[in-house]
């Protein structure tokens, strides 16, 4: 991934990046809007609760698809309460790690059910495997061996 933070432009004001670069030929994953709903259905009552399972569904998701939280490239975060962006921020950044991702943080009047309070969705992207070199064929290499030997 190439990062992409023009001197140009006013720097990030958090923890994201203006513009990331998937590699060429990459595999892309978009993860649907992830809330925090359990396994069980249970829905925990605190944002940061929220948040983490959230972050979890989304860790499963990339590491379902063989990718890791370093090959997201977008995310984007809904909450319904402005003054929760720093509880979801700093459970977010133990998810990240350091990773800076492109970033759009949107406050909502409501989520899809009054018991949310975030959803994140997310974007990634793997470069491809290098093309394997051609393996020689038994034949050909019997020919060569001749040669070798006249």
């Amino acid at each position: 991934m190439k990062i992409h933070n023009p001197p140009t432009i006013a720097d990030p004001i958090g923890t994201y990046s203006h513009g990331v670069e998937a590699p060429p030929n990459a595999r892309w994953l978009y993860i649907a809007g992830q809330v925090g709903i359990r396994k069980d259905g249970s829905v925990p009552p605190t944002v940061e609760a929220q948040t983490e399972v959230a972050w979890q569904n989304i860790v499963a998701i990339l590491a379902a698809a063989g990718m890791k939280v370093t090959d997201l490239v977008k995310i984007t975060q809904f909450l319904v309460n402005l003054e929760d962006f720093p509880k979801y921020a700093a459970t977010r950044a133990k998810f990240l790690a350091g990773h800076r991702p492109a970033s759009t943080g949107l406050v909502i009047r409501s989520l899809v059910k009054p018991e949310y309070l975030v959803e994140v969705e997310a974007v990634a992207a793997k470069a491809a495997p290098a093309p394997k070199a051609a393996a020689k064929r038994p034949a050909a290499k019997k020919r060569a061996a001749k040669r070798k030997k006249r």
